[in-house]
């Protein structure tokens, strides 16, 4: 049997492990039942699907199952505020994006919950990358025609997205507004049905994602003129960037991220930020993302803050400056 230890020491070294003890356990939090991930857009649609991706290999890492929770409608505020009412204990998290998180501070006079004060950012983990796309038998043959063709008939060029407010809308404004041209834009109730009119040729020309749009430009029943991207996206190589056509500053955010309440404890956001960052670093989740025509991210929840504040900046004034709404 081994001596029992006697003296000041001792018992001063048991008392530091205890109070250490705490605050270990609090550094690796890890959830104590499933996690909630709010989507706030239907089932089957891109968000959802990179959020059932990403989170069956983020549950592997907590330890728990991630179950993703569609709450769409009112442009993304009703899953939005469920969000920002959840308790603050790192059991739910929401897909922060660019219109959540940014647009909807100028496209809606009220919102039921506070992009800025009520979340703080997890971590980046993707960025939809847009095209402006024609139909293949386009007369507009290159993005330099297109531009050209648009200055000289303001307003006659129709350009079509996937519904007022959202970020595709928003790229094109920065699009004409860089480019000083004046387009026709025709707003449809998402991507699809726009996509379907490039195919039929009924539609002049579209900003659409990648995701939506990359088989029927791959298979030649559409054309790419140029994408929104700061560099030319891997799986068109060919496909020149805005920036490339003259629009030197040009940038569209249309990124994603996992979001927490505010209130969300430093320990259990950098715990969160960690798992997700470890699943964006897997070659199986980058490559499957990357199939599907979404560029994979990864960022600190700090970088990820500070990237929302600085696309604030930017697009909130420039939405209330255009006289954008979501309400009538």
């Amino acid at each position: 049997m081994s001596p029992r230890p006697t003296g000041r020491r001792p018992l001063l070294a048991a008392g530091l492990a205890a109070l250490a003890a705490p605050a270990l356990a609090q550094a690796r939090w890890q959830p104590e039942r499933p996690v909630r991930w709010i989507v706030a857009y239907p089932a089957g649609g891109g968000s959802d699907m990179l959020a059932r991706l990403i989170g069956a290999e983020l549950a592997k890492g907590l330890g728990q199952p991630v179950v993703i929770e569609n709450r769409p409608g009112a442009g993304a505020t009703l899953g939005a505020d469920a969000a920002a009412k959840a308790a603050p204990d790192g059991h739910t998290l929401f897909s922060g994006d660019s219109g959540a998180m940014m647009n909807n501070i100028a496209l809606f006079r009220r919102l039921p919950y506070d992009p800025v004060k009520d979340f703080r950012g997890v971590g980046l983990f993707a960025d939809f990358p847009l095209v402006v796309a024609v139909p293949a038998a386009s007369r507009h043959r290159s993005i330099a025609a297109y531009i050209a063709a648009a200055r000289a008939a303001p307003g006659a060029i129709a350009c079509g997205t996937p519904g007022i407010g959202s970020p595709h809308h928003m790229a094109v404004e920065r699009f004409q507004k860089e480019a000083a041209i004046q387009l026709n834009l025709i707003p449809y109730r998402g991507g699809a049905p726009g996509v379907n009119d490039l195919l039929a040729g009924t539609l002049e020309s579209m900003m659409v994602d990648i995701a939506s749009a990359g088989g029927a430009i791959k298979g030649g029943q559409v054309r790419a003129l140029a994408t929104t991207m700061t560099e030319r996206w891997r799986t068109l190589p060919d496909v020149p960037t805005l920036r490339e056509a003259g629009l030197a500053d040009y940038r569209a955010p249309v990124w994603m991220g996992l979001v927490v309440p505010a209130a969300t404890p430093e320990p259990v956001v950098q715990r969160l930020g960690e798992a997700l960052a470890q699943v964006m670093a897997t070659p199986a989740i980058r490559n499957r993302m990357i199939e599907i025509g979404v560029e994979p991210l990864s960022s600190t929840p700090a970088e990820f803050d500070a990237l929302m504040a600085k696309d604030r900046t930017y697009w909130v004034p420039l939405i209330r400056e255009l006289g954008i709404t979501l309400e009538g």
